[in-house]
Protein backbone atom coordinates (compact mmCIF):
# COMPACT_ATOMS: atom_id res chain seq x y z
CA UNK A 1 0.00 0.00 0.00
CA UNK A 2 1.25 3.50 -0.85
CA UNK A 3 2.16 5.32 2.38
CA UNK A 4 0.81 8.56 0.89
CA UNK A 5 -2.64 6.98 0.82
CA UNK A 6 -2.45 5.64 4.36
CA UNK A 7 -4.79 7.95 6.34
CA UNK A 8 -3.12 6.94 9.60
CA UNK A 9 0.07 8.73 8.53
CA UNK A 10 -1.76 12.06 8.60
CA UNK A 11 -3.09 11.75 12.13
CA UNK A 12 -1.71 14.07 14.76
CA UNK A 13 -1.91 12.29 18.12
CA UNK A 14 -0.98 13.69 21.55
CA UNK A 15 2.23 12.16 22.87
CA UNK A 16 1.84 10.57 26.27
CA UNK A 17 4.57 11.28 28.77
CA UNK A 18 6.23 8.29 30.37
CA UNK A 19 5.75 9.81 33.83
CA UNK A 20 2.01 10.19 33.23
CA UNK A 21 1.67 6.58 32.14
CA UNK A 22 3.65 5.34 35.13
CA UNK A 23 1.45 7.43 37.40
CA UNK A 24 -1.51 5.32 36.29
CA UNK A 25 0.16 2.06 37.26
CA UNK A 26 -1.59 0.17 40.03
CA UNK A 27 0.21 -0.42 43.30
CA UNK A 28 -0.82 -1.87 46.65
CA UNK A 29 -0.84 0.33 49.71
CA UNK A 30 -1.70 -0.64 53.28
CA UNK A 31 -3.32 1.73 55.77
CA UNK A 32 -4.58 1.43 59.34
CA UNK A 33 -8.17 2.65 59.24
CA UNK A 34 -11.27 2.49 61.39
CA UNK A 35 -14.07 0.12 60.46
CA UNK A 36 -16.28 3.15 59.80
CA UNK A 37 -13.80 4.51 57.25
CA UNK A 38 -13.41 1.15 55.52
CA UNK A 39 -17.18 0.76 55.51
CA UNK A 40 -17.69 4.14 53.88
CA UNK A 41 -15.35 3.26 51.01
CA UNK A 42 -16.95 -0.15 50.49
CA UNK A 43 -20.51 1.14 50.68
CA UNK A 44 -20.10 4.00 48.23
CA UNK A 45 -18.21 1.84 45.73
CA UNK A 46 -20.76 -0.98 45.92
CA UNK A 47 -23.82 1.26 45.96
CA UNK A 48 -22.69 3.38 43.02
CA UNK A 49 -21.25 0.43 41.11
CA UNK A 50 -17.68 1.72 40.80
CA UNK A 51 -14.36 0.11 41.64
CA UNK A 52 -12.83 0.90 45.01
CA UNK A 53 -9.59 1.84 43.23
CA UNK A 54 -11.40 4.47 41.16
CA UNK A 55 -13.07 5.87 44.25
CA UNK A 56 -9.86 5.88 46.25
CA UNK A 57 -7.96 7.61 43.44
CA UNK A 58 -10.72 10.21 43.16
CA UNK A 59 -10.34 11.00 46.86
CA UNK A 60 -6.57 11.21 47.21
CA UNK A 61 -5.06 11.80 43.77
CA UNK A 62 -5.67 15.56 43.83
CA UNK A 63 -2.64 16.90 45.68
CA UNK A 64 -4.18 20.37 46.12
CA UNK A 65 -7.11 18.94 48.04
CA UNK A 66 -4.76 16.81 50.11
CA UNK A 67 -2.69 19.87 50.97
CA UNK A 68 -5.82 21.64 52.22
CA UNK A 69 -6.71 18.66 54.40
CA UNK A 70 -3.15 18.25 55.63
CA UNK A 71 -3.03 21.88 56.71
CA UNK A 72 -5.64 21.01 59.34
CA UNK A 73 -3.82 17.84 60.39
CA UNK A 74 -0.26 18.96 60.94
CA UNK A 75 1.27 17.30 63.99
CA UNK A 76 -1.93 15.49 64.96
CA UNK A 77 -2.11 12.14 66.69
CA UNK A 78 -4.81 9.62 65.89
CA UNK A 79 -6.92 8.80 68.92
CA UNK A 80 -7.07 5.26 70.22
CA UNK A 81 -9.97 3.98 68.14
CA UNK A 82 -9.76 0.41 66.97
CA UNK A 83 -8.10 0.33 63.58
CA UNK A 84 -7.30 -2.50 61.23
CA UNK A 85 -4.81 -2.85 58.42
CA UNK A 86 -6.46 -2.64 55.02
CA UNK A 87 -4.68 -2.98 51.70
CA UNK A 88 -6.03 -1.14 48.67
CA UNK A 89 -5.04 -1.12 45.03
CA UNK A 90 -4.49 2.50 44.06
CA UNK A 91 -2.62 4.38 41.36
CA UNK A 92 1.05 5.18 41.81
CA UNK A 93 0.14 8.87 41.47
CA UNK A 94 -2.29 8.63 44.40
CA UNK A 95 0.31 6.94 46.59
CA UNK A 96 2.90 9.55 45.63
CA UNK A 97 0.48 12.37 46.50
CA UNK A 98 -0.27 10.84 49.89
CA UNK A 99 3.38 10.31 50.75
CA UNK A 100 4.49 13.77 49.61
CA UNK A 101 1.75 15.63 51.45
CA UNK A 102 2.20 13.50 54.56
CA UNK A 103 5.91 14.33 54.70
CA UNK A 104 5.62 18.01 53.85
CA UNK A 105 2.92 18.71 56.47
CA UNK A 106 4.00 16.14 59.04
CA UNK A 107 0.48 14.74 58.84
CA UNK A 108 -0.15 11.00 59.36
CA UNK A 109 -0.90 9.28 56.06
CA UNK A 110 -3.70 7.28 57.64
CA UNK A 111 -5.30 10.49 58.92
CA UNK A 112 -5.12 11.97 55.42
CA UNK A 113 -7.02 8.98 54.09
CA UNK A 114 -9.66 9.09 56.81
CA UNK A 115 -10.28 12.82 56.40
CA UNK A 116 -10.44 12.39 52.63
CA UNK A 117 -13.06 9.68 53.09
CA UNK A 118 -15.08 12.13 55.18
CA UNK A 119 -15.82 13.86 51.88
CA UNK A 120 -17.99 10.83 51.06
CA UNK A 121 -20.41 11.50 53.91
CA UNK A 122 -22.70 13.89 51.97
CA UNK A 123 -22.88 11.30 49.17
CA UNK A 124 -23.76 8.51 51.61
CA UNK A 125 -26.37 10.59 53.44
CA UNK A 126 -27.98 11.62 50.15
CA UNK A 127 -28.02 8.01 48.91
CA UNK A 128 -29.55 6.83 52.19
CA UNK A 129 -32.42 9.29 51.69
CA UNK A 130 -32.87 8.16 48.09
CA UNK A 131 -32.83 4.52 49.16
CA UNK A 132 -35.64 5.08 51.65
CA UNK A 133 -37.65 6.96 49.01
CA UNK A 134 -37.07 4.14 46.52
CA UNK A 135 -38.34 1.57 49.02
CA UNK A 136 -41.58 3.51 49.48
CA UNK A 137 -42.04 3.86 45.74
CA UNK A 138 -41.24 0.17 45.30
CA UNK A 139 -44.05 -0.70 47.68
CA UNK A 140 -46.50 1.17 45.45
CA UNK A 141 -45.03 -0.51 42.36
CA UNK A 142 -45.48 -3.92 44.02
CA UNK A 143 -49.17 -3.21 44.64
CA UNK A 144 -49.59 -2.08 41.05
CA UNK A 145 -47.85 -5.19 39.73
CA UNK A 146 -49.94 -7.50 41.91
CA UNK A 147 -53.12 -5.80 40.69
CA UNK A 148 -51.98 -6.38 37.13
CA UNK A 149 -51.36 -10.06 37.87
CA UNK A 150 -54.83 -10.35 39.42
CA UNK A 151 -56.38 -8.72 36.36
CA UNK A 152 -54.52 -11.11 34.08
CA UNK A 153 -55.89 -14.06 36.05
CA UNK A 154 -59.39 -12.64 35.87
CA UNK A 155 -59.11 -12.28 32.08
CA UNK A 156 -57.94 -15.86 31.78
CA UNK A 157 -60.86 -17.13 33.85
CA UNK A 158 -63.38 -14.98 31.99
CA UNK A 159 -62.20 -15.11 28.37
CA UNK A 160 -59.82 -18.03 28.28
CA UNK A 161 -56.11 -18.42 27.62
CA UNK A 162 -56.53 -18.12 23.83
CA UNK A 163 -58.34 -14.78 23.86
CA UNK A 164 -56.41 -11.97 22.08
CA UNK A 165 -57.01 -9.55 24.94
CA UNK A 166 -55.53 -12.01 27.40
CA UNK A 167 -52.52 -12.54 25.13
CA UNK A 168 -51.78 -8.84 24.92
CA UNK A 169 -52.04 -8.32 28.66
CA UNK A 170 -49.92 -11.42 29.28
CA UNK A 171 -47.18 -9.99 27.05
CA UNK A 172 -47.40 -6.67 28.90
CA UNK A 173 -47.16 -8.38 32.28
CA UNK A 174 -44.16 -10.42 31.15
CA UNK A 175 -42.28 -7.21 30.36
CA UNK A 176 -43.57 -5.71 33.59
CA UNK A 177 -42.24 -8.66 35.60
CA UNK A 178 -38.77 -8.30 34.08
CA UNK A 179 -38.72 -4.61 34.98
CA UNK A 180 -40.20 -5.27 38.41
CA UNK A 181 -37.60 -7.94 39.20
CA UNK A 182 -34.83 -5.58 38.11
CA UNK A 183 -36.15 -2.83 40.38
CA UNK A 184 -36.36 -5.21 43.33
CA UNK A 185 -32.81 -6.40 42.72
CA UNK A 186 -31.61 -2.78 42.68
CA UNK A 187 -33.36 -2.07 45.99
CA UNK A 188 -31.89 -5.23 47.50
CA UNK A 189 -28.39 -4.23 46.43
CA UNK A 190 -28.91 -0.83 48.01
CA UNK A 191 -29.56 -2.33 51.45
CA UNK A 192 -25.83 -2.18 52.12
CA UNK A 193 -26.23 1.52 52.80
CA UNK A 194 -29.00 1.16 55.40
CA UNK A 195 -26.86 0.26 58.42
CA UNK A 196 -24.06 2.76 57.86
CA UNK A 197 -24.07 5.47 60.54
CA UNK A 198 -22.34 8.66 59.31
CA UNK A 199 -22.23 10.12 62.82
CA UNK A 200 -19.80 7.39 63.90
CA UNK A 201 -17.23 8.46 61.31
CA UNK A 202 -17.85 12.11 62.16
CA UNK A 203 -17.26 11.41 65.84
CA UNK A 204 -14.02 9.58 65.14
CA UNK A 205 -12.66 12.33 62.97
CA UNK A 206 -13.80 15.17 65.21
CA UNK A 207 -11.64 13.78 68.03
CA UNK A 208 -8.54 13.06 65.99
CA UNK A 209 -6.72 16.29 66.85
CA UNK A 210 -4.92 16.68 70.14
Amino acid sequence: MDDDNDWTMNLSLPRARTSELRGRQSVRATFKLTEACIGAISIVAAHLGIKQKSLFDHLVEDINTLNSIAGELSNVSLRNYSRVQKTYVISRKSLYSLDEVSKSHNAPRDALVEYSVQRLLPVIINEQKKHEARKKIMSAVANHFNNGQALLKKLENTLGHEDPLFGRLETLMTHYRNTYDGMRAFIEKGKIIEDFQPEILRRILSTTKK
